[in-house]
């Protein structure tokens, strides 16, 4: 009776895959002399790529997860398709020939570096599932940022950048289809020779050992496979984010339950997945165009899919206080050392505005061509601190509501929580000025609310917490490459904070900036005892006469409206706000005002030089300050993950 059920679940599945494809494909207008043309050449290469597509990506999802032990593991959350795609953004850029000789080669390099490398960081933690996955995805998002920076200093639209990684499963011959083909057939075959193996892999390290399994060569053997089928997948469709992880989850619903059911059950649940996407986003678009491109539709399964997931992912033991777990010793004069960083912060703000280049080289500016480029540099230099200030407080506020020092708003969502609210009102038409910020203000807050409310459900620990916080942004970013991806004067706004760009900071806006420094900085100040209690837990916070519900949404209030003032001028992924309030606890400043003071000042020393050196780096073009400033918080964040690993596993 059960095997009867789930065969009618499977066919039911199929039937409406098949009904959406004869749909999309009866949809298409018909035009006398192309109409054979567009069939056979178009329509379905495109249909027959979205089914091997999703195939293999279903396959390779199922076989990580199975060698990692890890529910949520797939090429999008260990960052094996940001890496491909890095790859082949630098073979593009810097060596064109490379792609004619083998595009799925320099893929696959990519790809195998960034697995490479995720797995290193994992492998102190025992491949830890919260660990490698936290790591794979700021990989990601390294990549992300590392891709986009390549193409600006190469002078190119940055906006082709995300429709060509978003995903976009157009064709115009059956070369891609006869490719991912023969790469499925040869993947399905490897991992039918590889499966008893994984069976075992199912029993503890110890256990396998006792039945004679090879687990490094078995290891080795199926994350080779995982990776070259998703390298594939990218190399040629670009990224289609999340189906790997999907796949073998909607596998397990349908019924599979064993390895070998769910490794040859999760390429036919990939295949369904993804076409049936397509065909939603091509029924949905209107004059020939895409709702959206298929790998960023297929995106917004992401966020929503790991919050549901993270049950499932096994605990890594008990856990110490994170802030006790790095507490460093405490300077004895504080006040001695914030006049230093305020020092270094003068000094800092002197060089952004004297020191430039020109085409004849390096300059210091004096006297009269210092005046003349003054009207130029102060608003960049008055918006990157005021932005760097407020970053930093509300990373400060959030990581002691939180009591995780890795939470920041940049990587819990927030901020892209901010754009999300952007982009509605930029979609409706109209909004200007205080009505973005509002926006932008109330996006951030829906997201903080949801981490909150994630919170006191679930009772999540600090990594779990962070991990849906990544979630949630991974789901705010998907919302935003579908606005990207839809082309016209809203998708330009955007994608120019999206890039964290000062350039076209003017007086009015910089000021603005500081004003809203001054009246958002002053409340944390004055409510920085409740900063110093939140972290004890809410029990001691009664105890001593705090609100702790009212304190939270004052709070979560506070932060949101600083995150979204600060992103409105530096874009969503600086992680300033991550590495100013750690910097500063590191540095000895413990007592959350003297934290609070130092963070600050970090904050605005870290976003002043990041913008003066995006100005330098790449001359004479200019970097994006938000970009540049997350390549150098993308791999702070990654050996903060793993310190803070490191030392509770002593």
């Amino acid at each position: 009776m059960a095997d009867r059920l789930l065969r009618r679940r499977w066919i039911g599945c199929a039937l409406v895959v098949a009904l959406a494809l004869l749909a999309t494909l009866a949809s298409r207008p018909v035009v006398p002399g192309l109409d054979e043309v567009m069939l056979w050449q178009v329509e379905l290469p495109r249909a027959t790529v979205a089914l091997l597509a999703g195939a293999a990506l279903g396959l390779s999802g199922a076989l990580l997860q199975r060698v990692l032990r890890n529910p949520i593991a797939d090429a999008s959350t260990l960052g094996i398709a940001s890496g491909a795609q890095l790859a082949l953004t630098v073979a593009l850029a810097y060596a064109p020939a490379l792609l004619g000789a083998g595009r799925e080669v320099v893929a696959l390099t990519g790809g195998t570096a960034a697995a490479a490398v995720v797995l290193a960081l994992g492998w102190r933690r025992g491949l830890d599932p919260v660990t490698v996955v936290l790591s794979g995805m700021m990989i990601s998002l390294l990549a992300g940022a590392l891709s986009a920076t390549l193409v600006l200093a190469r002078g190119d639209y940055v906006l082709s950048l995300f429709i060509w990684g978003a995903g976009a499963l157009d064709q115009q011959d059956w070369s891609s289809a006869r490719t991912l083909g023969i790469r499925l057939l040869l993947g399905l075959a490897a991992s039918a020779v590889i499966v008893r193996p994984l069976i075992l892999l199912g029993l503890d390290d110890a256990g396998s050992r006792s039945l004679g399994l090879r687990l490094l060569a078995t290891r080795l053997a199926a994350t080779a496979i995982a990776v070259w089928l998703a390298a594939t997948v990218t190399a040629e469709v670009g990224i289609i984010a999340f189906v790997g992880l999907a796949a073998p989850a909607f596998a397990g619903f349908m019924g599979a339950r064993t390895t070998r059911q769910i490794l040859f059950a999760a390429p036919l649940a990939g295949a369904l997945i993804l076409s049936f996407t397509d065909s939603v986003v091509q029924l949905g678009g209107w004059q020939g165009r895409d709702l959206a491109p298929t790998g960023a539709a297929t995106a917004l399964l992401g966020g929503p899919l790991l919050l549901l997931l993270l049950s499932r992912v096994p605990a890594g033991g008990p856990h110490r206080h994170p802030a006790a777990a790095l507490a460093p010793r405490r300077l004895r004069r504080p006040w001695l050392g914030l006049g230093l960083l305020g020092l270094g912060t003068l000094l800092a703000m002197a060089a952004t505005l004297c020191i430039g280049r020109s085409a004849e080289g390096w300059h210091v500016a004096t006297g009269g061509p210092f005046m003349e480029l003054l009207p130029l540099r102060w608003p960049r230099l008055v918006a990157a601190g005021s932005a760097g200030m407020m970053l930093a407080t509300a990373g400060l506020i959030l990581q002691r509501m939180t009591g995780n020092p890795m939470a920041s708003p940049e990587v819990l969502g927030v901020s892209a929580g901010s754009g999300v609210g952007l982009a509605v009102l930029l979609l409706a038409g109209g909004a200007s000025g205080p009505w973005l910020l509002a926006g932008m203000v109330a996006g951030a807050l829906a997201v903080l609310g949801l981490m909150l409310a994630i919170t006191a459900r679930s009772g999540l620990g600090p990594e779990r917490l962070l991990l849906a916080g990544v979630a949630c942004g991974a789901l705010c970013m998907a919302i935003l490459s579908v606005v990207l991806s839809s082309g016209g004067m809203a998708a330009y706004s955007l994608l120019v904070w999206m890039s964290g760009s000062t350039n076209r900071v003017g007086a009015f806006e910089a000021l603005t900036a500081l004003g809203g420094t001054l009246v958002l900085v002053v409340p944390a100040w004055l409510l920085t005892r409740w900063l110093s209690v939140l972290p004890l837990g809410p029990d001691a916070s009664r105890s001593v006469g705090i609100p702790v519900r009212r304190a939270r949404l004052a709070l979560a209030l506070l932060a949101a409206a600083l995150t979204a003032m600060a992103s409105f001028a530096v874009g969503p992924l600086s992680l300033i706000g991550l590495m100013a309030p750690h910097l500063a606890r590191l540095a000895g400043f413990a007592r959350a005002r003297e934290q609070l003071a130092a963070a600050l000042l970090i904050g605005a020393l870290l976003l002043i030089v990041a913008d003066w050196l995006a100005r330098l780096v790449v001359f004479p073009y200019q970097m994006p300050t938000g970009l540049f400033a997350a390549l150098i918080g993308v791999p702070y964040l990654i050996w903060l993950l793993n310190r803070t690993g490191e030392r509770r596993s002593r």
